[in-house]
């Protein structure tokens, strides 16, 4: 599994945070990666990570706790998803292996992916969706037979709308692929000239068209996409405290320690623990974390990472807060803001 990104498109927040640590529904998206992996009945995981390991080992840990063995894999600088490979190799040894991005999220798992190569075995299987901007993602060209016959990292003249997902299964074959690598212009030893290495020396590479929901969480739109879609399969639970004063609406969950005060929630929405919402409106698809205060403002379809503050501001909506935020009042500025706020920062924001 790859989680040593350095998340350039979620700046500020990973200036200073690990991209794959951002919670989505106040769960990190690498933890469902980990579910996904350890659900197929796979018990040994690599785990490469770069400059941000400390933060991601201390959030994993031994992996115990997704019944997965966690071996930490350090690589020294984002060289591209082949140079993960080539660092893991005498980890994964001469084994079948899933290739399995920490940032992406995928809804309905990979077992059905991982049972098709266990009883096809090819040399490679790729997952595939079809994009609107297929220039920002690693691109397929099938034949009219449906075979893989070329791939193309972020090509400036895509052949097909079909990008490639974040979820890989290789033989050890790939092992020889990789070694012969060159960097591509960027700078990478690219997974895709390594998979075209294999179709070149004709090998098997077969693909399938991901039915269920992906999500590369490389940015804040697709980061609150991600949340809404998660949010909406919310099962209601109030562990805090609520007021009399205070209205619930719908599917909406209070974590241990968490208090509500004179405020309406509109949910889907996910109150952390420890976390205190006073005098405020907290609107549909919105994730608070834990040990947040939120006084006097409103908040719509965004998420708040833990231990920040919003008080007494007009209106926030799709928006991402990260952690030790400090939102506060200010005047003449409009009522309605959309924010990116890396860690401990400090915003005045208008009444």
């Amino acid at each position: 599994m790859l989680a040593g990104g350095s998340g350039t498109r979620l700046r500020p927040i990973t200036h200073t945070s690990a991209k794959q640590l951002v919670p989505v529904a106040n769960k990190p998206v690498l933890f469902y990666g980990l579910e996904a992996i350890a659900e197929t009945g796979i018990q040994e995981v690599g785990l490469v990570v770069g400059d941000t390991h400390e933060e991601i080992e201390a959030a994993v840990g031994d992996g115990s706790a997704f019944g997965l063995q966690v071996t930490y894999l350090r690589q020294q600088a984002p060289l591209g998803l082949a140079h993960g490979v080539l660092i893991a190799r005498d980890f994964l040894g001469d084994e079948d292996f899933v290739m399995y991005l920490g940032d992406n999220f995928i809804v309905g798992g990979i077992n059905d992916l991982v049972d098709r190569f266990a009883a096809r075995r090819p040399a490679a299987q790729i997952l595939l969706t079809k994009v609107g901007d297929p220039t920002q993602f690693g691109v397929a060209e099938l034949d009219t037979a449906g075979r893989v016959i070329g791939l193309e990292e972020k090509p400036a003249r895509p052949k097909s709308d079909l990008a490639l997902v974040g979820v890989y299964l290789f033989s050890p074959a790939v092992h020889k692929a990789v070694a012969e690598l060159k960097p591509s212009w960027r700078g990478e030893l690219e997974i895709t000239d390594a998979i075209q290495w294999l179709i070149e020396a004709g090998m098997n590479v077969e693909s399938s068209e991901i039915s269920g929901y992906w999500k590369d969480t490389g940015n804040v739109t697709d980061m609150l996409e991600v949340n809404r879609l998660v949010l909406e399969s919310l099962e209601p639970r109030i562990d805090g405290l609520v007021d009399e004063a205070s209205e619930l609406v719908g599917r909406v969950v209070v974590e241990p320690g968490a208090v509500v005060e004179r405020s309406r929630v509109v949910g889907p929405v996910i109150i952390g623990a420890g976390t205190r919402i006073q005098d405020s409106y907290v609107g549909p698809f919105t994730s608070v974390g834990a040990g947040c205060v939120v006084t006097g403002s409103e908040l719509d379809y965004s998420i708040v990472l833990p231990e920040s503050s919003i008080k007494g501001v007009g209106r926030i909506e799709s928006s991402l807060i990260g952690h030790h935020v400090e939102v506060t009042a200010s005047v003449n500025t409009p009522k309605a803001h959309r924010l990116v706020l890396g860690d401990h920062s400090k915003v005045q924001i208008g009444t």
